[in-house]
């Protein structure tokens, strides 16, 4: 059995549901610190947080990793226990094979094997994880950048492990993200008893027309980098469950991934607009998750996808923005490059998730000459 595969299985049986942690980074800070870095854990709130560092120099390349996993769902649609790591037809499947602690272990085999190959590197590696990315990520990466900027820290190159592949490994990597903002509005109506609906106002009948011109929202992306913005409602809720009671109130939660090309204040003003237009009664409050970033600087791209050639043969390499966010987002404002690079994607938050053991020991090789690359 490879390391990677090996740490990676180590990892799997930690039940670190998001913000537990449950040990997973005391594992790789031990390892870590045996092969010579630094080691700092930054907890904040329930939050466990790493700052791994080694080496010296003007240059600093981070590894970007989370340990927590997404809740497994009815375990017994599992074919096995979710964390009991099994091996089965060359997959290992288990609760965050693929997102992400597969990377996380690759992460730590490939530091290991540079460090024993360079004593006095050109520059420094450091590695960073967090126990909440896949949960409201307020005191993981959030916090741990501010903290290090605030310590002088600067990250030049910046390495995400998220699962980017789409069909092998090396042929998506993820070089920018839309930025993403959660609303929850609420209209006021007027309780009242359903035979007498004139001594009553029903939201969920004001707000229909409003919702419906909502849900059309769309924001084209003008600079032909990103997909274009787009609004999703996730939750309405109202009523008190009884068939005869109009109910009082309506709740509804939507978010929307946008691109540079507009800004938050630009959702939340069209949504304003419709709702005061439909002379509906209502609260709102917004939480903007994460700005949109782009990497133009070709450093970083270059060693990747130079990387992904040399050890896959995958010469076209498609450069996306597409899909959700990540903790990338957070390093990108500080003016740091940031690549996303992972295993396949295709079984990520789903029952018996999954990873290639071929490409896990591919994906550790990857990290070593993008690491060499950079700082030997």
């Amino acid at each position: 059995m490879s390391e990677v595969v090996e740490l990676t299985k180590e990892l799997i049986k930690k039940k670190s549901i998001t913000p537990s942690d449950e040990g997973c980074q005391d594992l790789v800070a031990a390892r870590l610190e045996k092969a010579g870095f630094h080691i700092e854990h930054l907890p904040f709130g329930e939050v466990s947080n790493l700052w791994a560092t080694y080496g010296k120099g003007e240059k600093t390349l981070a590894l970007l990793g989370h340990t927590d996993v997404v809740p497994t769902g009815p375990i017994e649609k599992w074919t096995n226990d979710p964390f009991e790591p099994t091996e089965n037809n060359g997959l290992l499947f288990g609760r965050g094979a693929a997102d992400m602690k597969g990377s996380v272990a690759a992460f730590v085999v490939a530091a290991e094997e540079f460090c024993k190959k360079n004593p006095n590197p050109n520059g420094r590696l450091c590695i960073m994880l967090t126990s909440d990315e896949e949960g409201p990520a307020k005191d993981g990466v959030r916090k741990v950048i501010k903290h290090l900027t605030n310590q002088g820290e600067k990250i030049d190159w910046c390495l995400v492990g998220e699962p980017t592949a789409e069909k092998q490994l090396g042929d998506v990597i993820k070089i920018g993200r839309r930025g993403s903002i959660n609303g929850v509005i609420n209209v006021r109506g007027i309780q009242g008893h359903a035979a007498y609906p004139h001594n009553a106002e029903n939201p969920i009948h004001t707000s229909s027309a409003a919702i419906n011109e909502i849900v059309a929202l769309k924001w084209p992306d003008e600079t032909g980098e990103f997909p274009d913005s787009i609004l999703q409602i996730s939750n309405i809720n109202s009523g008190t469950g009884a068939h005869n009671v109009i109910p009082g109130d309506l709740s509804l939660k939507l978010n929307v991934r946008y691109s540079p090309t507009i800004s938050s204040q630009t959702v939340i003003d069209a949504v304003e607009e419709i709702l005061k237009r439909h002379k509906l009664t209502f609260t709102n409050e917004w939480e903007d998750s994460g700005s949109p970033f782009l990497t133009r600087s070709t450093t970083l791209i270059d060693s990747v996808t130079e990387a992904i050639s040399t050890v896959t043969g995958v010469n076209q390499v498609e450069q996306s923005t597409a899909g959700g966010t990540s903790d990338g987002r957070f390093i990108a404002p500080t003016g740091s490059e940031v690549v996303e690079l992972g295993p396949l994607n295709a079984s990520i938050h789903k029952i018996d998730e999954a990873v290639s053991l071929e490409e896990l020991n591919k994906l550790t090789k990857i990290y070593v000459k993008v690491i060499n690359k950079l700082l030997s």
